[in-house]
């Protein structure tokens, strides 16, 4: 006869005594007073064999959604109740075991660009599946509202490879001339008003040649039907000849009116607001009438300078230190003749141009151009520059003063006149036949 195994270890929890810590609870949704009390044992050991019964270790909580919680008792639950309590519990336990797991089916990744440019600017943006250069499309066109800027291209379509690029879209006839530190100012021949010091200067475009005649009138006869007066109507010897007998004043204008002509937004204003566009009178427009991001304008000086010297640092002219009439338009006077050294041609006006009577300009792009592309920048015709005459300490110019300065020399001056670091000062109003300009654009305009 076998004897009778031990009773299990938790049977002694059936009493009356205090429910320890670690015990476990089951949760119904019924109080313990309304389960029924009879056969209590009978019914526990009915329970602890059933093999539908989840194992449940001591100390487990259940969840809160049976949360009616019942304790072992003196009053077993009847065998039914309980067994049908530990299959809903059972259940429970495995559909949360068997719930469906988060699965990822797709991975979308979209370009992210980094486009680092001068704040404001407009930025032309392309793409391309292969670097083939004639398969560029244009993408969007984008302001840089900071820099660097973040662009996600968020529409770009499967491809297994995507190409994009920012193209520098360079105006017609002009130069870009680029973002950085160069010296300023005159090492060689001792200019007193020409000192060496560093200048920074922001991106910008410059036209490639002095404003002609041609595209003078251009401008000057849109303008005049467009609210517009000058002092001066302009003079050229011919239509590829640079424009000349122009004042500061008619160039600021004439800068506004290319600008509105265009469709841009003027650079010039008669009020510090900038509310007023320049368009008529003898205006001594200040610094603060000014939007230095908008529009063509006339150079700085100090744009002037970096811009002739063409990537070069410490030379006489755009190319180097000297100079000869098969490099420039200007008056030769040697050291042979009592004048310079650095000047290599013999004395008197350049004789190609003497011809077709005065005055004695070339047409523009006669000469090569310089590291940057620009042609003329010594010789030819005066550049007005935006700066009142005065020291160099600022990279807009002095704030106060009357004449405004000229650069780069003309076909009636001399070698000395037309080096990259030399200045000099003229009435705004004044006009010559050897002074003529070219004007800037911002990028992004």
């Amino acid at each position: 006869m076998n004897a009778a195994p031990p009773s299990r270890p938790e049977a002694a929890s059936l009493s009356n005594a205090p429910e320890p810590a670690s015990s476990v609870h089951f949760f119904s949704h019924e109080t313990p007073a309304t389960l029924a009390t009879d056969n209590r044992q009978a019914a526990y050991e009915a329970f602890r064999r059933s093999s539908s019964r989840p194992v449940l270790r001591s100390g487990l909580r259940l969840p809160y959604p049976l949360r009616r919680a019942f304790k072992e008792s003196t009053e077993p639950p009847p065998p039914l109740r309980v067994t049908v309590l530990a299959l809903l519990l059972f259940g429970l336990l495995l559909g949360h075991a068997r719930a469906a797991a988060p699965v990822i089916d797709s991975i979308d990744m979209v370009p992210r660009l980094t486009i680092r440019g001068e704040v404001g600017s407009t930025n032309l943006i392309e793409y391309s599946t292969d670097l083939n250069p004639t398969n560029w499309l244009v993408l969007t066109n984008l302001v840089l509202t900071e820099s660097p800027y973040w662009f996600v291209d968020v529409n770009a379509p499967p491809a297994l490879r995507r190409f994009y690029r920012v193209p520098v879209v360079v105006p017609a006839n002009m130069a870009l001339i680029p973002a950085g530190a160069f010296q300023m100012g005159d090492a060689l021949d001792e200019l007193s008003d020409a000192p060496v010091h560093t200048v920074n200067v922001s991106t910008f475009y410059m036209d490639k040649y002095a404003v002609t005649k041609t595209l003078w009138d251009d401008v000057y006869l849109w303008a005049v039907t467009h609210g517009y007066s000058f002092d001066n109507a302009g003079s050229g010897k011919a239509a590829n000849h640079p424009v000349q007998q122009v004042n500061w004043y008619d160039c600021v204008k004439w800068c506004n009116a290319r600008s509105e002509k265009e469709g841009r937004v003027p650079a010039y204003y008669t009020d510090a607001g900038q509310t007023v566009v320049y368009r008529s009178g003898q205006v001594n427009v200040s610094s603060s009438g000014v939007k230095w991001n908008a529009g063509y304008r006339l150079p700085t000086e100090a744009e002037w300078e970096k811009a002739a010297r063409g990537g070069l640092s410490g030379q006489r002219f755009p190319w180097g230190n000297t100079i000869s009439q098969g490099q420039a338009n200007y008056y030769a006077y040697p050291a042979s003749s009592g004048g310079y050294s650095y000047d290599l041609s013999p004395l008197g006006y350049h004789p190609a141009y003497q011809g077709g009577g005065f005055p004695y300009t070339s047409p523009v792009g006669s000469f090569a151009a310089n590291g940057y592309g620009l042609y003329d920048m010594a010789g030819n015709v005066w550049n007005w520059c935006w700066d009142r005459y005065g020291s160099q300490s600022d990279p807009v110019g002095p704030t106060s003063g009357f004449d405004r300065v000229i650069r780069g020399g003309s076909w009636n001056h001399n070698a000395n006149y037309c080096r990259t670091a030399k200045r000099n000062d003229y009435y705004p109003s004044n006009i010559d036949y050897n002074v003529g300009f070219r004007s800037v654009l911002p990028p992004g305009q």
